[in-house]
């Protein structure tokens, strides 16, 4: 399993839930995040943020959670600033570690992850330290039992709307794209009906570490906290846990 995975396939092979409060807010919250960020905050003119909104309602995130996360992806909230960040650094290990941040202060941030780092034997690097391990990739997750479509059926459909491959990973299909296709691939998956778990715009590394479970501990340790961090919106590592 790789470790640029999004922190639910972590929880997976931990066996955690997604359904533990917290994170399942973090989740929900980040979806909406995205969706507005990318198309506006109108949910009658962006599909992918009705649908995060109806997702966030089913599961009780609070109203005000909603509309703060709405503002901040479209800089609407008075008098607040927000700013996208790229944070780098090494967890345990040695294990590259990429941050995506929004946050209205800087400082505080900065602050905050350089603590959960240390506190977890890493360190936040300066600008450049890893991000030369990652290429930025459209990501698309279909779970298996949702797909009307044989994987060869999906896998010509993806391709030819510009995919660069599909993959089996577990119980789940992962499409993989160029970012200026990205758009393009999610929409004719759209088209056909077909589900998606996930699809976002992520970093994938190109070199990994491979780490026993018992070595993983510490690394997972660090993701989850990072995860839990409120202007954390993403967190990338370059790391394998091997198959005992």
């Amino acid at each position: 399993m790789s470790g640029h995975s999004k922190w639910h396939n972590i929880q997976r092979r931990k066996g955690k839930q997604d359904a533990v409060r917290g994170q399942l807010f973090t989740k929900l919250s980040r979806d909406i995040y995205h969706a507005a960020k990318e198309a506006g905050g109108n949910p009658d003119t962006n599909f992918r943020l009705k649908v995060a909104l109806e997702n966030a309602k089913q599961n009780n995130l609070p109203a005000d959670s909603i509309a703060r996360t709405i503002a901040k992806a479209t800089g609407s909230m008075p008098g607040v600033t927000y700013e996208e960040l790229l944070y780098e650094g090494y967890g345990p290990g040695g294990v590259a570690v990429m941050l995506e941040i929004v946050t209205d202060n800087r400082n505080r941030t900065a602050a905050d992850v350089r603590h959960i780092f240390s506190k977890r034997s890493g360190n936040l690097g300066e600008t450049g330290c890893v991000s030369w391990m990652f290429n930025r990739v459209g990501r698309i997750e279909i779970e298996k039992d949702s797909c009307p479509m044989s994987m060869d059926d999906l896998m010509m459909l993806v391709l030819e709307a510009g995919a660069d491959d599909l993959k089996e990973d577990h119980d789940s299909y992962v499409v993989t794209t160029a970012v200026e296709s990205f758009a393009r691939v999610r929409d004719a998956l759209e088209a056909e009906k077909i589900a998606l778990a996930d699809a976002e715009l992520s970093y994938e590394p190109t070199t990994t570490v491979e780490l026993t479970e018992e070595q993983a501990d510490p690394i997972l340790d660090l993701v989850e906290a990072l995860e839990n961090n409120d202007d954390v919106q993403n967190v990338y590592a370059n790391f394998l846990i091997a198959e005992e």
